[in-house]
């Protein structure tokens, strides 16, 4: 397994998430929030963002996952939509958003995501990462794979009208 890492997206990054994204969201991609146009659109205006960075995995050629975040500034929407109010300060502690993540059927459960995840998160000199999950996924297993990760959920939030109710997650970087 063979994990590259790029500050900005390439065509060939760009192709290769976009290959692994359509292989692993496949059951929704006839939802308006999961359409690969939709994704694209937002992965090309996430990759514009301060911080942006992505981690695709490789077996041989193949790509079979990925991951990518961003620099949170204090004002940034992400902070706005969240459903209930946060703390005094919260959002002037630096941090970085992991935006997606996700790994193909054959490699799941084998640590790759976790190895994307960790390889994203080193060197960034946030103090510390959030994350949004439907709680709904893999029947409630994606966000307890999470809190194993050590996040912990803070609040919750609705990005789009077409996307469902997600929780907002959070962690140190220092862990």
């Amino acid at each position: 397994m063979e994990l590259r890492r790029y500050s900005h997206l390439t065509p060939d990054a760009r192709q290769g998430l976009l290959d692994v994204y359509t292989d692993v969201r496949a059951p929704l991609l006839h939802l308006p929030n999961y359409h690969v146009v939709a994704f694209a659109e937002r992965l090309d205006r996430h990759a514009a963002e301060p911080g942006f960075e992505v981690v695709l995995a490789y077996a041989g050629q193949e790509p079979v996952g990925y991951a990518y975040a961003n620099t949170l500034a204090a004002d940034d929407r992400w902070w706005k939509r969240m459903v209930d109010p946060l703390p005094a300060g919260f959002t002037d502690v630096p941090t970085v958003a992991l935006k997606e993540i996700g790994v193909r059927s054959p490699w799941r459960g084998t640590g790759v995501a976790l190895r994307i995840h960790d390889e994203l998160m080193a060197g960034r000199t946030e103090e510390r990462v959030t994350l949004l999950v439907n709680p709904l996924a893999g029947e409630g297993k994606v966000r307890a794979l999470y809190e194993s990760w050590g996040y912990e959920a803070i609040n919750s939030q609705q990005p789009s009208a077409d996307s469902p109710r997600l929780t907002a997650m959070i962690r140190s970087l220092a862990v």
